[in-house]
């Protein structure tokens, strides 16, 4: 089912809020705009991207991805819980596609499926979030 405004919204809330509670178990700090997923780990300038369970994908724009050490992918699993995997910016460009929004992200978001974090990225943790 296409995104539309209400739920782009709900996904972006979704997201940042996720992203802030895997940022403090993870023991990052916050970088960036406050509507940003941008953190700072061990020195390391980093995204975290979360999807639900049904979502297979997360993207980045392109002006981000340049500025990024690192790509935190943040995946819900059957139980709830959230596998985090690493790849870096040059892994995550290359497995890019681009967005298929015709919004105002067309032509600035790139997206990586989840089995390219599975196959390719560094698995860090899993992390019960409640």
């Amino acid at each position: 089912m296409p995104q539309d405004r209400e739920s782009g919204a709900a996904g972006a809330k979704f997201g940042r809020e996720t992203a802030k509670i895997i940022a403090q178990k993870l023991g990052a700090t916050k970088e960036g705009r406050s509507t940003s997923n941008e953190y700072l780990l061990k020195g390391k300038h980093i995204v975290i991207k979360c999807a639900h369970q049904k979502n297979d994908s997360v993207g980045i724009s392109y002006h981000m991805l340049k500025k990024l050490d690192s790509i935190y992918g943040a995946f819900e699993t059957d139980s709830g819980t959230y596998k985090i995997y690493e790849l870096s910016p040059p892994q995550f460009a290359k497995n890019e596609q681009p967005t298929k929004s015709k919004g105002p992200s067309k032509g600035k978001v790139g997206v990586v499926k989840k089995a390219i974090f599975y196959e390719k990225g560094a698995f860090l943790n899993e992390l019960n979030l409640k």
